[in-house]
């Protein structure tokens, strides 16, 4: 399985692209710089595809339940996230 934080292999988009709704739904993200104490998240909610005009997922703290929605390509941001808990 290919890990979109190994540098190299991948396009931030090539990533996104190859991601299903089906595959990202319930996946888990790590933020690179933790804002409130949140570390850890899960996608809960799909719309749309990355091909699509407005894709986004929303992503749920595992700590605190806030949910957070943004465009699918901000996951690609590696600046930003990691797939996976880290």
């Amino acid at each position: 399985m290919h890990h979109p934080h190994v540098r190299g292999a991948h396009t931030g988009e090539e990533i996104v692209m190859r991601l299903h709704p089906k595959k990202l739904l319930r996946s888990k993200w790590t933020a690179r710089k933790p804002c409130a104490g949140e570390k850890h998240f899960v996608v809960v909610h799909t719309s749309g595809t990355p091909s699509s005009q407005r894709p986004h997922v929303t992503l749920q703290a595992v700590y605190t339940g806030r949910r957070h929605t943004l465009p699918w390509h901000e996951l690609t941001d590696e600046t930003r996230w990691r797939q996976g808990w880290h």
